[in-house]
């Protein structure tokens, strides 16, 4: 039997083997191209029934009448919880704690993070273990943390009121925790102090990728110090600032240990966050709806930190583009 010009008897065996070759080639790769989900599998997991279950839980109840020594049947109250929450004077000036107290943990945080990073970012002798110092406080227990400066800021033998005394006019120990504005005031400088180290390290990570060749063209230009901060530095490392803004506000926000160990939300309340009413609420007098109410309120108020950012992030990207 004759054979058509251009054809050769093992033109269909070599096309059958590279098909197979094909087949037996896609399985792995097809393997490599799922490997990422399945790594991505229990993140997801662990996120859907510890995080989302819990909040969608948390919503849900806000709008029933939870009474857990009861035997009946939860009772489905709509928006009764949330008109007690608005309605609450009380609850406005949590509100307001709240908000005071994590402005003012950003701006101390956050300064002394940039200001130090600024320092350890030049170069001297013993930088190296001058920056491991710095880290202590990040690296400390809160728990421990709060029993520390409780016997610190202690008004009778508290260190802070051995150096206090020596000012001239200061004749009695302050009670710093038992004055509204000083005990604000306090825990804001333990909560920046516990958690700026973290902020500085980052910092200084954005401060060491940018091109020393852009100081030296402005040092040619005549710029000074000041003006080579605003003008190179602030705009360099400004995403990674606002990043940080977004961070520490949720972690002030979120503020608990410290806040309910060494002042329980006292006095008069000027320590009390929403985060220590929830836990008041539902621990303390056993209303678990209401404490739902609170901590969705607490959830929408954290999650405007973020939307701030995705916003900000949006335009620079519009800008850049």
């Amino acid at each position: 039997m004759g054979y058509e010009a251009g054809y050769s008897p093992g033109s269909d065996m070599a096309a059958s083997t590279r098909a197979q070759g094909v087949r037996g080639a896609r399985t792995p790769r097809s393997r490599r191209h799922m490997l990422p989900y399945v790594l991505v599998l229990p993140i997801i997991l662990y996120e859907l029934v510890l995080i989302v279950y819990p909040i969608f839980q948390g919503f849900l109840g806000s709008f029933q009448n939870i009474q857990l020594a009861s035997t009946r049947p939860v009772e489905w109250v709509g928006f009764d919880n949330y008109v007690r929450m608005f309605s609450d004077p009380s609850f406005w000036k949590v509100v307001q704690v709240t908000l005071i107290f994590t402005v003012l943990v950003i701006v101390v945080a956050i300064g002394a993070g940039l200001v130090t990073a600024l320092l350890f970012n030049r170069p001297f002798r013993g930088r190296s273990g001058a920056r491991s110092m710095m880290m202590l406080p990040w690296a400390f227990p809160e728990v421990p943390v709060a029993m520390i400066f409780i016997w610190i800021l202690s008004p009778q033998f508290g260190v802070v009121n051995l150096l206090v005394r020596w000012i001239p006019g200061v004749d009695q120990n302050p009670q710093w925790l038992q004055v509204p504005a000083l005990a604000l005031g306090w825990m804001v400088l333990i909560t920046a102090w516990k958690v700026f180290p973290f902020y500085s390290l980052v910092i200084l990570a954005a401060l060491q990728s940018v091109p020393q060749e852009i100081y030296e063209a402005g040092k040619v230009d005549g710029a000074d110090s000041w003006q080579l901060f605003r003008r190179i530095t602030v705009p360099s490392i400004s995403t990674t600032l606002e990043l940080l803004t977004v961070l520490a506000s949720i972690f002030s926000f979120k503020q608990f240990t410290i806040l309910y160990l060494m002042t329980g939300g006292g006095p008069s309340g000027w320590t009390e966050t929403i985060v220590i009413r929830i836990y008041n609420t539902a621990f303390r007098f056993y209303d678990y709806s209401y404490a739902a109410a609170l901590g969705v309120a607490g959830f929408i108020i954290s999650l405007m930190f973020v939307i701030v950012f995705i916003f900000l992030q949006v335009r620079r990207a519009r800008e850049n583009a």
